[in-house]
Order: C-alpha cells, then structure tokens, then sequence
C-alpha cells in the first residue's frame, strides 16, 4: 500500500490498475500537449460530448437514439470517470492527491473515456472528498447537463458512479469511505443501501431514478435501477 509519503504519481500509479476509469496520467511529458485543458472548462464540453454519444448510440442502434438518453448516458461516463480515482485513492492510500478544477486536465478522445490528466504534487485533506466529488466536480458537470435532463436523475447518475467505484475497488474499506460520499447533501438522496448482492461487500447500491439505459434498442434495466 502506498502511505502518505508516497508521491501523488505513486498513489495515482496504484488507482489506475483498476482501469480506465481509475487512471489519471502524472506523466510530466503530457505538459507540452496543447489540447489539454482545466476540469473547470469542462461544462463548455458537455454538448459536444452528448452530441458524440448521440451520434455514436444512433449508428450503433441503426435508428435515432432519444436525445435525452444521450445526455443522460454521457453524464454517467463523465461522472465516473471524475470521481473513481479521488475515492480508490483515499481508499487505498489514506491520501487525496490535490485534485481540483484546476488542477485536474481532460482532453477529446474519440473513443473510450475522455483521458485525465494533473500536474500537482501536493495533497488535500482525505476528509474533503465529500466535497471534491459532489461540488468540485459532479455539480458543475451536472448544471450543464440539466437543460436536457432533469437534475434529480444526474445526480442518480453521480450517486450510481460514486456506488460503482466501491463495487470496482471490492475492498472493505471502500465502504466507509463511499458511505461518506453518498452522505453530502447533493447525494444523500439519491439512493439507498440495501443487503448486499454479489459482488457487493456490505450492502448494494439502489438508486431512486433511472438513466434511461433500458431505452436504448439493445439496452436494460441496470443492477440498481428503481424500475427493477
């Protein structure tokens, strides 16, 4: 386990052999890249990037796909690609790399997850990661999106993602710390916990709205829908 006097390349380095959604490159040749730019500006992004997902569910289902559900589906890629690393991180490592808006680049990637990038060094308080991920990064992601979509399903969305990352990690103290999350008040109500189900530890994730994934030709109702 990397402790708190691991660097944040090698706490990050630990996140993201969980995946994709779990990596956020520290590489510092990735400075020199032009098209990286700021967590902060990502709102501005958010109609491309359902634009994309609409275009690329479309071609996929061979008929045109609900723009809602575009919105909706993009929103649940984009959250839990911000959130996954922050709480593996604190989970596993005790600490919380200094994430920010600011401190935390994205950049278009045409297929797969949009990749993430930071150049900071430092560490923040692990008790601020209720506020990391609810207001620094799912609440402006979710304020962009709201004119398409209502509110309450994305911050199910956000809550859904905040839930999976605990299923990923399948390590005890993930609970604590996602029980935390789930806690802030812009998530408190978006879902509960039940018994757990496979794979699950200590309880399952059950949100009280639904992304709209079963709308999709080839789609279906998801392990914690309030429609199942």
């Amino acid at each position: 386990m990397v402790g708190v006097t691991g660097s944040v390349a090698a706490v990050l380095a630990e996140v993201g052999r969980f995946g994709p959604f779990f990596t956020v490159s520290t590489d510092p040749a990735e400075e020199v890249d032009p098209t990286w730019r700021p967590l902060r500006s990502l709102p501005e992004a958010v109609d491309a990037r359902i634009a994309h997902v609409e275009r690329v569910l479309s071609e996929q289902a061979g008929s045109p796909v609900e723009h809602r559900v575009a919105a909706s589906i993009a929103v649940q890629g984009f959250a839990a690609r911000l959130v996954s690393a922050p709480i593996a991180a604190v989970t596993l490592t005790g600490t919380l790399p200094a994430l920010s808006p600011d401190s935390l680049f994205w950049r278009v990637s045409v297929t797969g997850p949009w990749p993430l990038w930071t150049d900071t060094d430092g560490f923040r308080d692990p008790g601020e990661l209720p506020a990391l991920v609810a207001e620094e990064m799912a609440e402006p992601l979710v304020a962009a999106a709201a004119g398409r979509v209502s509110a309450r399903l994305l911050w199910g969305n956000v809550a859904s993602s905040v839930a999976g990352a605990k299923r990923v990690l399948a390590d005890p103290r993930a609970t604590a710390v996602v029980e935390r999350v789930l806690a802030h008040p812009l998530l408190a109500a978006a879902g509960e916990r039940r018994p757990p189900v496979r794979p699950d530890l200590d309880w399952t994730f059950r949100r009280r709205s639904c992304c709209l994934y079963y709308r999709l030709p080839a789609g279906g109702k998801c392990s914690d829908c309030a429609l199942t």
